[in-house]
């Protein structure tokens, strides 16, 4: 039998997930690490793209190089991989039977493809009719874009991400810069987690499923917040900033003696406090400095007398000094020493899950902590490794069909 952990809070729930690459695997993953049965639909042979994402690559157990990409690691434990070609009749057929006993319907094809092959929402949901079908596109199932494809750069640039990420065009290195991660890509996994759960309550009233549309670019767009809002108060389109904080300042990087250090002030007491670190009590008196629009509005001027009087100090002294006082500080970490710091160690963030071929491997768990339906943490699974148990399961179909399909190809 098909095996499910049933100690998660998605318990009992299935995911039939034919989606690729970053978005859709990021909330099936979450999905999974919740507890839900994620069924993956791969290709034979080559599998979701981002398999071949590298290097790096994981090593098997004898230390030779296997054909799974750490960027594929990232986003696809806790799921069953089934390699199955849905662009044949027989592939399709074998989606719709899987459809019928899923709860959740996952893709990201471009739009009208698995209209092409029946197996869009209207189609499956004469099939069964409480799936939830979700679609993620680069620009959504309507608008003048619809049609076009993506990737995660080119959706930062489009939404306005780069152009207020970067330092500013006259200083050195200014420009437009992508975040070092796939944001439109991670964010949009993350709305697809947040959109299915509510769908799955919906369904909980109605007893109906629906379709949700999710696209990269609306997301992009979406997540900007306040500097959305700044542009629609003020009139005033936001630029690039550097490390600076639009609305509160100081919040930004400085140098010190011997390194740098984010100082990040969130209110008026916490500026005072800093000044009094720095023992410049007297700057937290000043008409240009006292309150925080007033420090906006000065900030050219606050700026260099803060990065003057900072660079007689040790990173340290003023981290320790800062702290003891609530003043919000921090180093800049580079990952090793992130995932090394004793605050992510205790936070249990590095995992470690077996793997087929690897014996373990190590993962970063998933943020949320529950108090009584904790998140279950399963392998990253070999392409194909579950095909037959699911097919058997689920499909109905029995050994003989099953290496027919093998045959054509199409598993």
């Amino acid at each position: 039998m098909l095996e499910q952990n049933d100690m998660g809070a998605m318990h009992g729930i299935r995911v039939l997930d034919v989606t690729r690459i970053l978005a859709g695997p990021w909330a099936t993953q979450i999905l999974a690490d919740m507890g839900a049965e994620v069924i993956k639909i791969e290709r034979p042979k080559t599998g979701d793209d981002v398999r071949a994402a590298g290097p790096p690559f994981l090593h098997d157990k004898e230390g030779r190089e296997t054909t799974d990409s750490a960027y594929f690691l990232s986003a696809n434990r806790g799921k069953k991989s089934v390699t199955l070609n849905i662009a044949t009749p027989e592939g399709q057929d074998i989606i719709r039977k899987l459809a019928a006993s899923c709860d959740i319907f996952m893709e990201n094809y471009k739009v009208g493809t698995l209209k092409r092959y029946g197996l869009d929402y209207e189609s499956l949901r004469e099939i069964n009719p409480r799936l939830i079908y979700c679609s993620i596109t680069g620009f959504g199932q309507t608008g003048p874009l619809r049609d076009r494809p993506g990737y995660d750069f080119i959706f930062q640039g489009m939404g306005g991400l780069m152009s207020i990420t970067g330092e500013r065009d006259d200083l050195p290195g200014g420009g437009p810069q992508k975040l070092g991660v796939a944001f439109a890509d991670l964010m949009t996994g993350m709305y697809t987690a947040v959109a299915v759960l509510g769908a799955l309550n919906a369904r909980q009233r109605t007893g109906k499923g629906q379709h949700i549309d999710l696209a990269l670019f609306d997301v992009v767009v979406g997540a900007l917040a306040n500097m959305n809002l700044n542009y629609l108060v003020s009139g005033k389109i936001p630029g690039r900033m550097g490390n600076a904080h639009a609305n509160l300042v100081p919040y930004q990087v400085f140098r010190c003696a011997d390194g740098h250090l984010i100082i990040a002030v969130g209110n008026d007491r916490q500026f005072a406090d800093l000044c009094l670190v720095l023992g410049r009590s007297e700057w937290a008196e000043d008409e240009r400095f006292r309150t925080n629009p007033s420090r906006i509005r000065n900030r050219d001027v606050l700026i260099p007398m803060l990065q003057e009087e900072l660079l007689r100090h040790n990173q340290a002294d003023l981290i320790a000094a800062l702290e003891e006082r609530d003043v919000s500080c921090g180093p800049i970490n580079n990952i090793k020493q992130a995932l090394e710091h004793p605050q992510t160690q205790a936070r249990e963030m590095v995992i470690t899950v077996p793997h087929e071929l690897a014996g373990s491997i190590r993962l970063i768990a998933n943020p949320i902590k529950y108090s009584d339906t904790p998140m279950q943490y399963g392998t990253v699974p070999v392409l194909g490794a579950n095909t037959t148990e699911v097919l058997t399961e689920l499909c109905g179909l029995n050994e003989e069909q099953i290496h027919a399909l093998r045959e054509k190809g199409i598993i």
